[in-house]
């Protein structure tokens, strides 16, 4: 009875394991790996971005239709005498899957794909010579790095990982040369709202595997630049604005004779509506870009700044309008100057950190 029932469960891991690969799609690496050239096995990878359907810069993660092509060369596929001439063998969608089940094929799986795609198309190419080139066009979400520390003057790379997998480097090695690096850009229909476009990168970047062994990858990362026009007129104008509240507040005081002519009453009602109004700001614009709530970035710089406006105002008007602690100490004469100094030091301060920081972000 025991053995019945280790048989029934072994045919049922065989009929799921069946069932798993099925759903996969295409199995990979149908044949041994092709070593008549020896070890490793040299793939050439590269990317064209056709179309980009979005970016969540909150979420990190974009959506695009990538062309992904590999390209290398099989001596067992290789043909002689008149078959050299004659045309490759082009195969599309099924049949070149059906196709990529009977020879070897690279073990290359786009790694920073985030679930499953929406779209992904095979075209198969075997010139006579032995050289294999593999296209396949995918749509899907991929996870990316977003970098804010300059918005809004900041520039994105949206990447596209490919990466060899359960093969080392001492087995499969990705490269590519002038031709891929030809290849890979994006198409005149990969535009994305508010952002231009830039170029495609190629990059190696081994990856760490098990057992101290490295896995090849190749990045193929396109150039992003947002353009900042929608961006400072609806985060940094109103950011801007809202430095004015505090200094209004002791710019609208005035003295005559070492006296304060405006109750410190109305000042720190303005100075506490400034702080509302900042409140509501930092709400409003860290819902909408939530990935500037974290890190150094020039919108937490100025909030940061409007914050320490608040509270200097506020300093200001109690030590000065309220307690008169200068004119006790050193007479109505010196805080009158005192007083006039600070209302040209603190917005000159405040003007040139601002500045600066978008100096900083800009350049």
């Amino acid at each position: 009875m025991r053995t019945v029932s280790t048989g029934v469960r072994t045919a049922f891991r065989l009929v799921a394991t069946v069932i798993l690969a099925a759903l996969a799609g295409p199995a990979f690496a149908a044949a041994d790996l092709p070593r008549d050239n020896g070890l490793p096995v040299i793939v050439q990878a590269g990317a064209s971005f056709l179309t980009l359907d979005g970016f969540d810069e909150n979420a990190g993660t974009f959506r695009a239709t990538v062309d992904v092509r590999l390209r290398w060369t099989d001596p067992r596929l290789a043909k002689s005498g008149p078959a050299l001439g004659v045309p490759p063998e082009t195969l599309r969608d099924s049949a070149a899957e059906a196709r990529m089940r009977e020879i070897w094929v690279p073990p290359v799986v786009l790694s920073n794909q985030r679930g499953e795609a929406a779209l992904s198309d095979y075209g198969l190419r075997i010139y006579p010579t032995g050289r294999v080139e593999l296209l396949r066009r995918v749509t899907a979400d991929f996870t990316v790095g977003v970098d804010v520390a300059r918005f809004p003057f900041d520039r994105q790379n949206l990447v596209v990982d490919m990466a060899v997998s359960g093969l080392t480097v001492a087995e499969v090695a990705l490269r590519f040369d002038q031709s891929d690096i030809d290849y890979s850009r994006p198409s005149a229909n990969a535009v994305l709202a508010g952002w231009s476009t830039g170029l495609v990168d190629l990059k190696n970047v081994p990856q760490p595997g098990w057992y101290n062994g490295t896995h090849a990858q190749v990045a193929a990362s396109l150039d992003i630049v947002r353009q900042p026009g929608v961006v400072v007129a609806s985060i940094f104008i109103p950011l801007f604005a809202s430095l004015l509240i505090p200094l209004l507040a002791i710019w609208l005081n005035r003295m005559e004779d070492g006296v304060f002519q405006v109750d410190t009453y109305e000042m720190v009602n303005i100075i506490i509506g400034g702080l509302f109004a900042v409140i509501a700001l930092n709400f409003t614009v860290y819902s909408t870009y939530a990935m500037l709530s974290a890190g150094d970035n020039t919108v937490n710089r100025l909030f940061a700044l409007n914050y320490l406006t608040l509270a200097s105002a506020l300093f200001v008007n109690i030590l000065f309008a309220r307690f008169n602690v200068v004119s006790r100490l050193f007479g109505p004469y010196v805080q009158e100057q005192a007083y006039v100094t600070i209302m040209w030091i603190v917005p000159c301060l405040i003007l040139t950190l601002a500045t600066a920081f978008m100096l900083v972000a800009y350049v």
